[in-house]
């Protein structure tokens, strides 16, 4: 009888530390920081709902690897800690590294599920069921290309924005861009904040560059009295990292209010550039397109 109970306890005793380690579901967000204990000799398997493109780790004390939608994670020191990002192409995803108290209060693997499949799709509703949304083909008829204005020959510069169509609705202006990283490092953008030049003054009269990307050399020539921030309704990117010789297609849509001249307006990309050889490196650049347009009144879906 005692020979049996004493089985049964040594039983229950090495199932407790399996029953503690933790398998665990995230929602993915790209403004929080997801905690992950990990421990020496043993993998963290972070498993993402679409394919990763690139990892960065803070600190040479771990190992991680990817393939395909799993990131593997394995301190190679003990009480080692640091951060890690994990890029996909729609997403960021923040983790912080911590050392856990013992193998079985670590984390063994990590689902990181997108929003979208953690509620339910309920149908779209309309907020005014009399005014019907245009056909995308009108959309893209109504859509104005923009042009780039010549200037003297320059140097190329390491990352460029190129402005190509505008699309004007109700007061919204929607910009679609392209980003080309023709530097020799991988390059990582974000959704451009916007400004309104207010009060620009040109040698040359603006009407002559409406809906135009203006030049570093037509920019230094431009008199302001002060800029003023644009509300950004939105914005998305094929991908937020940029790979050397490639390129990038994005849109923002910004509110605008009317004007009888024309806009000029700034859009400034914040970016980290990273170095290949050091994926952390690098220092916080700065790259921005100007946009001189109607004072977006009568134009596009307006009525």
């Amino acid at each position: 009888m005692n020979s049996r109970w004493m089985s049964s306890g040594v039983l229950a005793l090495t199932l407790v530390p399996a029953m503690a380690q933790k398998i665990g579901r995230e929602i993915s967000d790209r403004t929080r920081i997801v905690h992950l204990k990990t421990a020496p000799n043993h993998l963290t398997v972070i498993e993402v709902g679409e394919p990763v493109v690139e990892v960065a780790s803070g600190s040479p004390s771990f190992k991680v690897e990817w393939r395909q939608n799993k990131v593997f994670v394995q301190p190679t020191e003990a009480d080692a800690a640091t951060n890690l990002f994990i890029w996909t192409a729609t997403q960021r995803l923040n983790y912080e590294l911590e050392p856990a108290a013992s193998v079985s209060s670590m984390d063994f693997a990590v689902d990181q599920a997108s929003p979208e499949s953690s509620q339910p799709v309920k149908p779209a509703t309309s907020s005014s069921p009399n005014k019907a949304s245009p056909p995308l083909s009108d959309l893209l008829l109504a859509g104005k290309a923009v042009r780039m204005l010549p200037s003297r020959p320059r140097a190329r510069k390491p990352v460029e924005v190129w402005i190509s169509d505008l699309y004007e609705r109700d007061g919204s202006l929607l910009i679609r861009y392209a980003v080309r990283n023709d530097g020799p490092h991988p390059y990582i953008v974000d959704t451009p904040t916007v400004q309104q030049l207010d009060g620009p003054w040109s040698p040359q009269s603006l009407y002559a560059f409406l809906d135009s990307q203006l030049s570093d050399e037509q920019v230094g020539k431009l008199k302001i009295r002060q800029q003023t921030p644009v509300k950004v309704l939105a914005g998305q990117l094929q991908s937020e990292q940029i790979a050397p010789g490639q390129e990038v297609v994005g849109v923002v849509a910004v509110q605008v209010a009317s004007s009888s001249s024309p806009t000029v307006l700034r859009l400034d990309f914040p970016s980290l550039s990273t170095s290949s050889d050091n994926p952390n490196g690098g220092k916080r650049e700065r790259i921005a397109a100007f946009l001189c347009a109607n004072g977006f009144r009568r134009r596009g879906f307006e009525k």
